[in-house]
């Protein structure tokens, strides 16, 4: 199967400015801030256990929000042509993620469904789910990030219609405010032929709850 390099923009149209801030604070700086938080909350940073806490939520934050220093770009622009002419629905279902609420850094956890019509040429599966892990790890709402996945398809592809369903869980709403666990939040994006016949809603629809 030959691959075949799309061309693509300068930049990523969807990626948010906040990883290319001029005054991004030193690895040590955002230690010092983890441990402020640790001091706020009421207990002693002093203590054995907390020691080296700020060192391992920095780690831990570089591996979180590592979408930020990726650009989906490069896992969408190599595709494929010889597909013995098929220019069905492509669609994959049950793409697990864990993102952060933007609000509250709190996780939200659940499923992204995506499909796409090709137009001529077709993408590695692995990489539609790159893409939805990229933007996942950045501090993100559900409806954004719902949005972004689209248009990276939409951009990069440019296939005839793309369809995303993402559902999932927020803690932001079942650990604190009302909490309420066990509610699911479903948002929809739908493009090309998908947004122009609802019966391409419908089948796609059919095709993730079969």
């Amino acid at each position: 199967m030959d691959a075949v390099l799309r061309p693509v923009t300068e930049t990523d149209p969807t990626a948010t400015e906040d990883n290319k801030l001029p005054n991004r604070p030193s690895r040590a700086e955002a230690e010092a801030a983890a441990r402020v938080l640790l001091q706020w909350i009421g207990d002693d940073t002093e203590r054995e256990g907390l020691l080296d806490t700020p060192k391992r939520v920095v780690k831990a934050y570089e591996d979180l929000f590592s979408g930020y220093k990726e650009d989906p770009r490069e896992h969408l622009e190599r595709t494929f042509e010889e597909v013995g002419g098929y220019n069905d629905i492509v669609l994959l279902k049950d793409i697990s993620f864990t993102s952060f609420c933007e609000h509250h850094v709190l996780p939200f956890t659940g499923k992204a469904h995506i499909a796409y019509y090709p137009d001529h040429a077709v993408v590695g599966l692995s990489k539609i789910a790159r893409v939805v892990e990229i933007y996942a790890r950045r501090l993100q709402t559900q409806e954004h990030l719902t949005v972004q996945i689209a248009t990276a398809l939409e951009e990069y592809l440019a296939p005839r219609g793309v369809a995303v369903m993402i559902e999932a869980e927020h803690q932001c709403m079942s650990m604190r405010g009302i909490q309420k666990q066990g509610v699911s939040t479903l948002t929809n994006r739908f493009s090309g032929v998908f947004e122009d016949n609802a019966s391409e809603q419908v089948r796609f629809m059919t095709m993730v709850r079969s």
